[in-house]
């Protein structure tokens, strides 16, 4: 298989799209990975097997007919296998294996069968050091956008995904590129407060423009960079309500169509009036576990 992701926008040809098929159940408190998750949990709304299986065939039949290829991982009984980008990542001809939570690295070997046809010199596995989820990464032609936390306290944050040493692993692998990193906002018990990953405050879309929301943001000047980069007349502000929801979680499967979830109506109204085509798909109830269209996708292969 010849990977090609060159950034978040061109053509999708192929992807590996996650599953919530034996779920399993409703994690403890104590097991929860974030706090959106445990909000739900506590709350006992937490999403239902069912439901979540409901919404991804309804996200599978668009790219579907989109003539995508679409990848799903080997089913694991009573484990959660939804969020495929987490686990790993393409950028140019490479898939960089993440290391992720301890917990989860299961979830890694249930998409092995896709990755083994990748020429294994282009098959890459960072040191234990390096901690990375997919999520905060973003190829965006000559940039590679890495979402981070360095503060001293980065080991009492499970939503701390990346680190310094990931970021500086990435620039090793593509000294070519410009590799930009920004300080994500974390938050153990607050959802509204915390960017578990860089596309949970920031995505570009289209050719040019952007969806961001600024408290995501540690360092103010770092998100003017990005406001300045895309410019303001091209990017689409989301409130801190519109954050927890996901907005900026959407996912493209070209430069101009756009998978958005259907209650993103300030969004989707936006889009539209922007050129984009938006394919609507219902996806509140994985949005419960902090993670959304772009979470549970992970692109191998756009024009």
């Amino acid at each position: 298989m010849k990977l090609n992701i060159q950034n978040e926008t061109s053509r999708l040809r192929a992807v590996i799209l996650g599953t919530a098929e034996s779920n399993g159940p409703v994690p403890k408190p104590e097991a929860c990975y974030d706090p959106k998750s445990l909000q739900h949990v506590l709350a006992g709304t937490y999403p239902k097997e069912e439901d979540m299986k409901r919404e991804m065939a309804a996200f599978a039949e668009v790219l579907k007919k989109y003539d995508v290829k679409v990848y799903r991982p080997k089913v694991i009984q009573d484990y959660n296998q939804i969020f495929a980008r987490d686990i790993s990542f393409v950028i140019e001809d490479k898939i960089i294996i993440a290391n992720i939570l301890p917990d989860r690295k299961r979830e890694i070997e249930a998409t092995e069968y896709v990755w083994t046809h990748v020429d294994k010199s282009n098959r890459i596995i960072l040191p234990d050091d390096c901690h990375v989820e997919g999520g905060d990464v973003m190829p965006w032609n000559d940039y590679i956008f890495v979402g981070t936390y360095t503060g001293e306290d980065y080991a009492d944050f499970i939503t701390a995904r990346t680190n310094i040493q990931a970021v500086r692993a990435i620039q090793g692998l593509f000294p070519h590129k410009k590799v930009k990193a920004f300080q994500l906002r974390k938050s153990n018990t607050d959802p509204k407060e915390n960017a578990l990953h860089l596309d949970c405050c920031f995505q570009p879309i289209g050719k040019d423009k952007a969806i961001i929301h600024k408290n995501g943001f540690l360092v103010e000047s770092e998100y003017q960079w990005l406001v300045d980069y895309f410019g303001a007349d091209n990017i689409f502000e989301i409130t801190k309500d519109e954050m927890y929801d996901m907005n900026s979680n959407i996912f493209s499967i070209s430069e101009d169509v756009i998978v958005s979830e259907r209650n993103f109506t300030r969004l989707n109204s936006w889009l539209r009036a922007h050129g984009f085509i938006v394919e609507e798909v219902p996806y509140a109830e994985i949005a419960k576990q902090e993670g959304l269209l772009r979470c549970s996708t992970m692109p191998l292969i756009r024009d």
